[in-house]
């Protein structure tokens, strides 16, 4: 992670997303309706502003995506790191916790301390079982026949192919026949066409000659009848609140990840978060030290 992702990283995390309120922090519809009537004219047809604020909107969304995204892919690629370089001394020092307490308990014989103790080894990561190792891998006779062949290096054997039915090659020749998207006569039928030769194609791909049968059936009853459609200004104040709704879901993105540990970590070092992860590299380390001193005067004592 270099310096340069860091720093959009932080821009999106400390300004436009959790910063001041930036224009991507006002309301979707309320700022692209503002923008709308500053370039508003008399004459306009009614339909005309709503557009240029539906614009405005979406443009103002794009944004505020492009900030939200790029920080929360800086809080995923600074978790990732974090986990590589400080997890195996996060480790170390709770398997160190675990025998300090074990070894108090050993000493004093005292039940809290034995309590303590066992708290503090349930806080270890276990080592996970062969389960969890292989999740899916194992069924009722053992390993499954491709985890067998990847841990021997065997090919894995292929997926079995299908292969049609007669009736189902019938079928599918007639319908690519009769809906095929060039013999439409305008966009929207080649539009349906394209999407009814999609469904075609996947069925075929299955040999499911009962799908294929249904959809002949389909194509012999022709296309739905269109249904009632809003006004073209009922659709652009649709389209506004929807384009509210998303961005309020984004902001609630945009907070869980500033208030995240993460998150908070990137937003104390923005230009420099490698830097962070050495500083606190060094304070474990540092922990690290003083609980292994700890641990052997614990067991030069009982010794």
């Amino acid at each position: 992670m270099g310096g340069g992702a860091g720093d959009d990283g932080a821009e999106s995390g400390v300004g436009a997303v959790g910063g001041e309120q930036s224009a991507a922090d006002q309301p979707v519809a309320d700022q692209a309706v503002g923008g709308a009537d500053a370039g508003s004219g008399e004459g306009e047809r009614p339909e005309a502003r709503l557009e240029r604020a539906v614009r405005a909107a979406e443009q103002a969304l794009i944004e505020f995506e492009i900030a939200v995204e790029t920080f929360r892919v800086e809080v995923e690629n600074f978790s990732r790191l974090h986990h590589q370089r400080l997890g195996p001394m996060y480790a170390r020092l709770d398997e160190l916790e675990a025998e300090i307490a074990e070894a108090r308990a050993a000493s004093t014989g005292d039940p809290e301390d034995v309590r303590k103790a066992k708290e503090a080894r349930a806080r270890v990561m276990p080592m996970p079982g062969i389960e969890e190792l292989f999740h899916d891998w194992l069924d009722s006779d053992g390993l499954s026949p491709e985890a067998s062949a990847m841990l021997t290096d065997q090919p894995v054997r292929p997926p079995q192919r299908v292969r049609p039915s007669d009736e189902a090659r019938k079928l599918y020749r007639e319908l690519v026949r009769k809906a095929h998207p060039d013999l439409a006569q305008d966009d929207a039928e080649r539009a349906r066409r394209d999407e009814f030769i999609a469904r075609v194609n996947a069925a075929y791909g299955r040999g499911d000659e009962a799908l294929l049968r249904e959809l002949s059936q389909e194509w012999a009853a022709g296309p739905v009848p269109e249904e009632w459609r809003p006004s073209r200004s009922e659709e652009l104040y649709a389209r506004l609140e929807w384009l509210a709704q998303r961005k309020e879901l984004l902001a609630f993105v945009a907070r869980d990840l500033e208030e995240s540990a993460i998150g908070g970590m990137l937003k104390i070092a923005p230009d420099d978060p490698d830097r962070l992860l050495e500083e606190i590299a060094e304070q474990l380390l540092a922990q690290v030290s003083e609980r292994e001193a700890e641990l052997a005067g614990l067991l030069g004592d009982g010794a």
